[in-house]
Parts: structure tokens; C-alpha cells; sequence
């Protein structure tokens, strides 16, 4: 696994139109006690918040999940087609979704990641099948290159995706530690 820095920042404004962003809705909040995807931050819920960022980046965003959840969002959920909750599951979900050969995939409980961190993964995967953050393999961006070896490891029921990333060409994007919080209970939103 290489480490690069990132590379340097374009424009917030410029969102690309050749990358699909995917936010992943589906975890099973065993800790948390309750669907993070409609936990509130300032506001909003934090799938909302997640697929505004997202948005903020890429011209197209989908939002990954179980279907079956009914989960009363503003935007569809496509379902990942699969009884188990895991975020290998989800990322493989999105890239057979996705219109794009890369897609950077958000989970819904990182509401601190900004535009320019994801920016930055897509820029940093070319050569790559994934390139992710210092922290593991959420967020990261994806090519449909990848979805081989996800899909492998699903059917041999080895779900931890940070072991099918060591069977792909990755790259570690430096990121914030800020910016890479996660909420994993309910008293990580005070």
C-alpha cells in the first residue's frame, strides 16, 4: 500500500461530473442504538448532511442501503441487494450502480468529511483500484476495477473490507483527523 500526499485543492466550487459519489446508509448501529442515517447534526439528519457534501463534490450522488429499512429520507435509497449489513456490501452495491468508473463512497456516519477530502480521493486513485483515507478504507474512492475482488470476498462470507483492500492496488490519502471523526454513539454528535 503506498502513501502519497494529497494532491493540491481545486476549487470547492468545481464539482466533478465524471465520479459518482455513494453514500452508504445501511450499517446496523449496534452501538449507536438507532439508525445513524436519521440521527440529527445542526439541523439535519446526517444521511442528509453526507449526501449534501457529497453532492457539493460530484454532479451525480446515489445513497446505498436496505431497501427494506424504509428509512424516511428526501432522496431514494438503491438497495444493495443482500440480507447482510456490511459496508462491503454497500461498496460493491454502489459500483454496480454507479453510471461512473470511480466512485468515492461516503459511510453516513463521518459528518465532518468535507468537499475537498473527497476531492482528493478521487484525484488520487488514478493508477489504483481504491484510494482511501489514513484511517482505512472509509471513505475512499472505488473503480469498478475493484468489484471483482469485493464481490469474492461477499460469496466467501470474509466481510471485513479493509482485508479485500490487501487483494487491490490501493493508495493512502492524508486527511485531517478532524475530518475523519465518526459517531458511533449518541454522545459523539455533542
Amino acid at each position: 500500500m503506498a502513501s502519497t500526499p494529497p494532491p493540491p485543492p481545486r476549487p470547492l466550487s468545481t464539482r466533478s461530473d465524471d465520479v459518482t459519489g455513494a453514500l452508504l446508509v445501511g450499517g446496523a448501529s449496534r452501538r449507536f442504538g438507532a439508525p445513524k442515517a436519521l440521527a440529527r447534526l445542526d439541523g439535519e439528519t446526517l444521511a442528509e448532511r453526507a449526501y449534501r457534501t457529497l453532492h457539493e463534490a460530484f454532479e451525480t450522488v446515489i445513497a446505498v442501503g436496505k431497501a427494506g429499512d424504509h428509512l424516511p429520507l428526501p432522496f431514494p435509497i438503491v438497495d444493495d441487494g443482500n440480507d447482510v449489513r456490511a459496508s462491503i456490501v454497500g461498496v460493491a452495491a454502489a459500483l454496480r450502480a454507479a453510471p461512473d468508473d470511480r466512485v468515492v463512497v461516503l459511510p453516513t456516519d463521518m459528518p465532518w468529511i468535507g468537499v475537498e477530502v473527497l476531492h482528493a480521493l478521487a484525484d488520487a486513485v488514478d493508477g489504483v483500484d481504491v484510494a482511501h483515507v489514513q484511517t482505512g478504507p472509509l471513505p475512499g474512492c472505488y473503480r469498478r476495477s475493484a468489484l471483482a475482488a469485493l464481490e469474492r470476498a461477499i460469496e466467501t462470507d470474509d466481510l471485513a473490507l479493509h482485508r479485500a483492500l490487501t487483494r487491490l492496488r490501493t493508495r493512502a490519502v492524508a486527511a485531517a483527523p478532524e475530518a475523519l471523526r465518526n459517531v458511533n454513539t449518541p454522545a459523539d454528535l455533542r
